[in-house]
């Protein structure tokens, strides 16, 4: 079954993307929950339509996420947490926190949702890597420095 995603699924497609898939979870969920709908010869041919409008601003977003990850390339962020002697987090870092110290050293409001890290939690001290997808494939690895104050 061919649909159009209404917007962003992550490890599905993005939003105006015209993608297979199988009849029971478009029917089941994408369609029900309001995320697809079905690709017919109208929609697909408004889908053209709406996506050569897209294009400039599409180029616009990209160059403006290209800024963003060239600012935050070699970026060394420093977490301060309340840690036991033996360096293990009361808690745990969260991407709130990251999002906040990217603000406080580069003045740049990320969204939280946008940052995800190699380990599921980081719960002791130590040096991490956390990744900020900006837009589709325009990713960009920061280094934090997680340490006890």
């Amino acid at each position: 079954m061919e649909v159009i995603l209404k917007q962003d699924i992550n490890g599905i497609g993005y939003k105006n993307d015209l993608i297979t898939v199988k009849d029971g979870f478009g029917r089941n969920y994408l369609i029900p929950k309001g995320l697809a709908l079905i690709a017919t010869e109208s929609s697909k041919k408004a889908l053209v339509e709406l996506k050569k409008q897209q294009a400039y601003k599409e180029d616009k977003i990209v160059n403006e996420a290209s800024a963003i990850a060239e600012l935050l390339k070699d970026l060394e962020l420093t977490i301060g947490v309340k840690a036991g002697t033996s360096g293990k987090i009361f808690g745990s870092v969260n991407t709130i926190m990251v999002a906040n110290a990217i603000k406080e050293a580069k003045d740049l409001d990320i969204d939280r949702k946008k940052i995800h890290f190699d380990e599921e939690h980081i719960k002791d001290t130590g040096k991490y890597t956390a990744t900020i997808k900006l837009y589709k494939e325009i990713k960009v690895d920061i280094n934090l420095n997680v340490i006890a104050e």
